[in-house]
């Protein structure tokens, strides 16, 4: 997907804000070898690099675009790579922190990812993960709601993204399956004020409306922004509003 930084980053505090909370659940006991995957401009792996200063991070993402800008953090004891998440699990690496920030919402089949993740962390390894909590954050569901009607669904061939996030007791679940303790599991509603619509247009099209704008010639982008913005209006009445936008946070330790 043709990720725009700029775009993206035009948001950077609302979105730091969830960064910092799953930051703050992490123990720096024992930390030496850590991963941060879709890590973006590598601004966060810094950061963290920065908190946890004896250990070594990577930063992998699979975008050229976001990455592009990330050799300004690059030094001793931290390193980008431009690699998908796939290729991560195939190889024979483990971790001490295994650290993802709203990132794994894009990585599909979450029964199989989250054991396959658990798998590579070392004895006393973590877990950290945050995602958007997408079938219930309306912009999301209004997305959804518009691409399945026509003629954008002809715009898109058919084409709608269903989010692979799961339930608060799936990842429960599989994380206890996995061995993890200390299991920190909340659902949190970081809101946003918006002055118009076209400021939670834009909010969304940095992250997922990427991958339905793609599909579309320009003509057809614009039909489609002019309509997906006048249903933010007729959801929200009034401005400024609230958007309660939802994210799920979710840690582990490993102990053996």
């Amino acid at each position: 997907m043709a990720w725009n930084p700029e775009k993206y980053n035009q948001f950077k505090d609302i979105r730091y804000a969830p960064f910092f909370d799953l930051t703050a659940m992490i123990s720096a006991e024992g930390l030496k070898n850590c991963v941060d995957l879709g890590c973006g401009t590598g601004e966060q792996t810094a950061v963290l690099c920065e908190k946890f200063g004896n250990a070594y991070f990577l930063g992998i993402d699979f975008s050229k675009e976001m990455l592009s800008g990330s050799e300004r953090y690059a030094r001793d004891g931290l390193r980008f790579e431009n690699a998908s998440i796939e290729a991560f699990l195939r190889d024979d690496s483990t971790w001490d922190l295994i650290f993802s920030n709203a990132a794994l919402q894009w990585t599909d089949d979450h029964e199989e990812l989250f054991p396959a993740l658990i798998s590579k962390l070392n004895s006393q390894g973590q877990l950290a993960v945050q995602m958007p909590v997408q079938g219930d954050n309306l912009l999301n569901k209004l997305l959804l709601e518009l691409a399945r009607e026509r003629p954008y669904a002809d715009y898109l061939k058919g084409y709608v993204r269903r989010s692979p996030v799961l339930s608060m007791d799936a990842y429960a679940r599989m994380m206890f399956e996995g061995g993890l303790t200390n299991l920190q599991i909340v659902q949190k509603v970081y809101p946003i004020v918006a002055d118009n619509a076209a400021m939670l247009f834009d909010f969304i099209s940095g992250s997922a409306l990427i991958p339905y704008m793609e599909r579309m010639s320009a003509g057809q982008r614009e039909v489609f922004a002019i309509e997906f913005k006048n249903r933010i209006e007729l959801a929200f009445l009034r401005f400024p509003a609230l958007y309660a936008f939802k994210r799920l946070l979710l840690y582990g330790r490993k102990d053996k």
